[in-house]
């Protein structure tokens, strides 16, 4: 190995967690609508073709009911721990945000088109579901 590699080896160890922080890649807890309370902590993740997925790793607030009843998908009376709740998302092209997958609501069974936009560096991150022109937007936080 030349020290041109090790070096150039050496800082991308470096700039790896960096680049991390800008992307939906990690631990986030999401809050509650209603009352901004903090409800879970979902795990983003991508595969090995950058496409990401997301499930819920924790549920700090109880839910009334802990199965996803009103799923109409292969979802539909699974436990909500556990449940993978977003599907399908990949980089928009040139742009520091991710698109075109699913996030589903295990509360409400609804599924939405997603946004997810790294805010604050990556320590946010804008998650907004769309049906036709109707949208919400959450802010997560960041915890890993």
């Amino acid at each position: 190995m030349t020290i041109k590699n090790v070096l150039a080896t050496a800082l991308m160890a470096l700039a790896w967690p960096v680049l991390a922080q800008t992307t939906p890649v990690g631990l986030w807890r999401s809050v509650d609508d209603a009352s901004g309370e903090a409800k879970a902590e979902i795990r983003i993740a991508a595969d090995g073709a950058g496409v990401l997925s997301g499930r819920i790793e924790k549920a700090i607030t109880r839910s009334a009911e802990p199965l996803c009843t009103q799923c109409s998908d292969d979802r539909k009376g699974k436990p909500k721990l556990g449940m993978e709740i977003i599907r399908g998302v990949r980089q928009a092209e040139g742009k520091p945000e991710w698109e075109g997958g699913k996030i589903l609501d295990p509360e409400n069974g609804k599924e939405y088109t997603v946004r997810l936009v790294p805010l604050e560096g990556g320590k946010q991150l804008q998650v907004r579901g769309y049906i036709g022109p109707f949208y919400r937007t959450q802010v997560w936080q960041r915890i890993e």
